[in-house]
C-alpha cells in the first residue's frame, strides 16, 4: 500500500515546515515541503496528495495581520482547488499562521457547509504582547475532528502574537451546538482557563484553541503540535530526569506528545 502523502506548503515567511514535514513522516505519511509558487503555477498538483498543510510562522510577515495575505493569494489563484480538495473527502490542517489562513479564507469554520464565508477571527492577544510559552488542552471528544479522536488533553507551545479566537456569540453557540470546538485552553487539572491568563495565553473567547468544520477533516488551532515530536521537548524534561536521577530510578517520559494529532490524520485515510 502506498504511503499517504501530505503536503506541507513553504514560503514567504512560513518557518515550521521542517518539524511539521518530521512529523508526519514520524506517523507514517510520505511528506513534501512544497511552496507556494509551485502549487499556484501548477508544476505541482495538490490532486496528488491526500494532507493540506497551512503551517506556522510568519506569512508576508504578518504585515496586513496574520495569514491575510496567504489567504488572499491563495483565494485568488486557486481558491477553486481548494475547495475540490476539501469536497473530495482529503484532510487540512492549520497551525497557527496556518488557523489564522484557514479563517480568513473561509474554509473555517464551514458552518452549514459554507467554506467562502468568514465567521470568525483571530486577532492581538490581549496581553498585549507575544507569547511563547506552553499550555494545557482539553479535547472536546464529542467533536468529529479526525485530528483528535481518542484524545482527552495535550500540553503543546503556544508562540503567537495574535491568538485570540473572537467570533459572534450567535457564531460561537453554533459551533458549541454543533461540537466544532475541538480544543480549549484549561487549567493543569483539565478544567476550563475560564479566559484566566496565563492558562489561556491570549483572551480567546470561551478559551477556543482550535476548532474543526461540520465534517471533522478540516482542523485549525494555534498551539503547535509539530513542536512536540519527542518527549525531550517539554519543558519539565529536564526537571523529570534530574528528579529520577537523584530517586536513582529510570527517567519517565512526559506526556503525550503532538505526533498524536499527526498520527490519527494518517490512520483515518488508511482506514478510507
Amino acid at each position: 500500500m502506498s504511503k499517504i502523502k501530505a503536503l506541507i506548503l513553504t514560503g514567504y515567511g512560513l518557518n515550521c515546515d521542517n518539524e511539521t514535514a518530521y512529523a508526519f513522516e514520524m506517523a507514517g505519511a510520505a511528506a513534501s515541503r512544497i511552496h507556494i509558487n509551485n502549487l499556484i503555477d501548477g508544476s505541482v498538483c495538490l490532486t496528488d496528495f491526500q494532507i493540506l498543510v497551512f503551517g506556522g510562522g510568519f506569512s508576508w510577515g504578518d504585515d496586513h495581520g496574520a495569514g491575510v495575505v496567504q489567504a488572499v493569494r491563495l483565494k485568488t489563484n486557486i481558491g477553486d482547488k481548494l475547495l475540490e480538495f476539501v469536497e473530495q473527502g482529503n484532510l487540512v490542517i492549520g497551525i497557527c499562521n496556518g488557523f489564522q489562513t484557514l479563517v480568513n479564507l473561509g474554509l473555517l469554520p464551514g458552518i452549514d457547509n459554507n467554506y467562502c464565508r468568514r465567521a470568525v477571527a483571530l486577532t492581538y492577544n490581549d496581553c498585549g504582547n507575544f507569547q511563547d510559552t506552553w499550555v494545557h488542552l482539553k479535547i472536546n471528544q464529542k467533536s468529529p475532528c479526525v485530528f483528535t479522536k481518542g484524545l482527552d488533553h495535550l500540553e503543546l507551545p503556544v508562540r503567537h502574537g495574535e491568538g485570540k479566537f473572537y467570533a459572534d456569540q450567535t457564531v460561537i453557540d453554533q459551533l458549541e451546538l454543533n461540537q466544532q470546538i475541538v480544543i480549549r485552553y484549561a487549567w493543569p487539572d483539565g478544567t476550563a482557563a475560564m479566559q484566566k491568563f496565563p492558562f489561556n495565553p491570549n483572551g480567546s473567547l470561551a478559551d477556543i484553541a482550535g476548532i474543526c468544520d461540520p465534517s471533522g477533516r478540516v482542523f485549525g488551532l494555534m498551539p503547535h503540535p509539530e513542536a512536540f515530536n519527542h518527549p525531550t521537548n517539554h519543558p519539565d524534561w529536564f526537571y523529570i530526569k534530574e528528579i529520577c536521577k537523584r530517586e536513582k530510578k529510570e527517567p519517565k517520559l512526559p506526556v503525550l506528545t503532538g505526533t498524536c494529532i499527526f498520527e490519527n490524520a494518517v490512520n483515518y485515510l488508511k482506514q478510507s
